[in-house]
């Protein structure tokens, strides 16, 4: 090979492996932790404080909170585009089919925390929607008795909501592991990280119409999912008859639905799975593995569960142009 090929090669790879340095900590670049320590300086105990004010109300706040997160992060980024309401020019994320069910509990604690925040003179219009909700989320996590820890703040709010951006884009109850490694690896999230991730269902709740072909029409040689726990099974046809109000909700958890737990890994190894894409993490040997590991290790599971949250919050992060800091976090600037 002649010099000058070679030394296109060296510089090649040498472009390559700078963009593969600096790529991550581009983001971290634009979070950090303190962000607000010279502009809100009390923004997390504010908004904790309004946090725990909603969930002394309703424990829906948990899941309600943390489901919104997940939504927002999912489609379009961390940017708080899901709270965006509809107009009559525009059909906003919020009512896309796979957001209908999110908790108004969840909408709720966000423009509460917005509200304290906006109270304090010196923070008015400082802090963003996203912020907030990537705050909240920690928060809840903590007041059902999961670990805490600390949130990279300094996103901007996103300057678009469509229903349509939301297609394809969510895990369904049906996904086997590879549709869910496929939609996690989308935004650069591991399977550790998935499994970890659907552990939030230690806190949630379902309407029947997300399960009932589990327990009804499996398939033709199984009415009933053989992978599902037969007492489970039982029990879930008593509260979901086939003929149920729609706003019937079941808890994930069947065990300690109120606490945020590794109860929901246990619950896999017992066939308590609620969904589909909940007892495949067990009946699939390649993430069986993690889901003993943290069914015996609620430690393990909780340090897997911060990791991943931190990633998550800092998929498609705005800054710049990109994004501004909204005053009603339900409406564009």
């Amino acid at each position: 090979m002649d010099r000058h090929r070679l030394s296109n090669v060296v510089i090649t790879v040498f472009s390559l492996s700078l963009v593969a340095c600096l790529s991550p900590d581009l983001v971290s670049a634009q979070l950090k932790r303190n962000y607000y320590a010279n502009i809100c300086p009390n923004v997390e105990s504010i908004v904790r404080n309004a946090v725990t004010q909603k969930f002394q109300q309703t424990f829906v706040t948990v899941p309600g909170t943390l489901r919104l997160f997940f939504h927002d992060c999912f489609v379009n980024g961390c940017d708080a585009s899901v709270i965006i309401a509809s107009t009559p020019n525009n059909k906003a994320e919020k009512d896309h089919p796979d957001n209908l069910s999110l908790a108004g509990d969840g909408f709720d604690t966000v423009i509460k925390a917005k509200a304290a925040v906006d109270a304090v003179a010196s923070c008015r219009n400082k802090v963003s929607c996203a912020d907030i909700l990537a705050m909240a989320a920690r928060d809840v996590i903590a007041l059902a008795g999961g670990p805490s820890y600390a949130v990279e703040l300094g996103r901007l709010d996103g300057l678009s909501s469509t229903a349509s951006s939301v297609n394809g884009k969510l895990p369904q109850p049906s996904f086997n592991l590879n549709q869910l490694n496929a939609i996690f690896a989308a935004h650069g999230l591991s399977q550790t990280d998935m499994i970890a991730l659907s552990g939030a269902h230690t806190v949630g709740f379902s309407h029947c119409n997300r399960f009932a072909n589990r327990i009804y029409n499996f398939s033709p040689q199984n009415p009933i999912d053989p992978t599902l726990n037969r007492a489970y099974a039982s029990q879930l046809q008593a509260m979901c008859p086939r003929v149920v109000n729609p706003t019937i909700a079941i808890n994930m958890d069947p065990t300690t639905p109120r606490t945020f737990d590794n109860v929901y890994f246990q619950n896999l190894v017992t066939g308590k799975g609620l969904f589909t894409s909940d007892q495949v993490l067990f009946t699939d040997s390649r993430s069986k593995p993690t889901v003993n590991a943290w069914a015996s290790n609620p430690q393990a599971f909780q340090n897997a569960f911060v990791a991943a949250m931190t990633k998550l919050g800092r998929v498609g992060v705005k800054t710049g142009r990109n994004g501004n800091i909204r005053r009603d976090c339900g409406a564009f600037n």
